[in-house]
């Protein structure tokens, strides 16, 4: 390692991992009360040096021509695997490669097919290649977040999942729909807390709106159609339902 991350390269990473279409070099720049051409300075140096390596949109390839996205477990057993790794790269269809560094299956490749004849046809180019298939199986949703330590201090402390599953081992996980006309409609997850809308304990850990995941804070407003996935205590669950749910007259 030949470059240490200063506070202002950790948060350009947070902002670019959060939405880099959207990043401005001006927001980032207020936020650590630098200047904008400072902040595109970084960026060229971070991209230089190779610690970002690339900008890559998250396509739903099913919702854009109901395409199957699969991915296949894999052991190379060879020597030169980033050689392999780049040619099967160049089969139709493959989309991503990871080179794992334990285990058996030591590649995990990511396609995209019209139908399942489609990826039987992907799957045969890679075992032609002397690479064995030791897994597979049908993507259905990614979900993506940014390294909170790199992001602004108030989101390095909240508690995570691993957290409350340590601390409530009867918890599970409960995904609600916020209707039009529910309680919880129109306030922030700040106000149903104080409210009583939530109960105690609960840990709201992601909001799905409009086909983009996002990280929940307090002042995040709920709208109708979000979907949101808390973590509560056995048999909360039953009791939240009303909050999410319009009010009969």
């Amino acid at each position: 390692m030949d470059y240490r991350l200063d506070e202002i390269d950790k948060r350009i990473l947070y902002h670019l991992a959060l939405e880099a279409r959207d990043t401005s070099a001006p927001d980032i720049a207020e936020e650590v009360n630098v200047s904008a051409g400072t902040i595109r300075n970084r960026i060229n140096q971070l991209e230089e040096r190779g610690i970002i390596r690339g900008y890559h949109a998250d396509i739903d390839y099913e919702r854009a021509e109901g395409m199957l996205t699969n991915r296949f477990k894999c052991t190379s057993a060879a020597a030169d695997r980033a050689k392999l790794a780049k040619q099967i790269l160049q089969i139709p269809g493959v989309v991503n490669i990871r080179e794992i560094m334990t285990g058996k299956a030591d590649l995990e490749i990511k396609a995209v097919g019209s139908d399942t004849r489609d990826l039987t046809r992907i799957g045969d180019a890679i075992l032609e290649l002397g690479v064995e298939i030791e897994d597979q199986d049908i993507i259905k949703r990614e979900h993506f977040r940014p390294y909170q330590p790199y992001g602004p201090a108030e989101t390095r402390h909240s508690p995570s999942i691993t957290d409350f599953m340590n601390l409530a081992g009867d918890a599970e996980v409960v995904e609600l729909t916020v209707r039009e006309g529910a309680p919880i409609t129109g306030t922030t997850l700040r106000e149903a807390n104080s409210d009583g809308l939530l109960e105690e304990g609960l840990l709201v850990v992601a909001l799905e709106r409009d086909g983009d995941v996002l990280t929940p804070h307090g002042e995040t407003e709920l709208e109708p159609g979000d979907l949101i996935t808390i973590f509560v205590h056995n048999g909360q669950s039953d009791r939240i339902e009303s909050v999410f749910a319009p009010q009969e007259a």
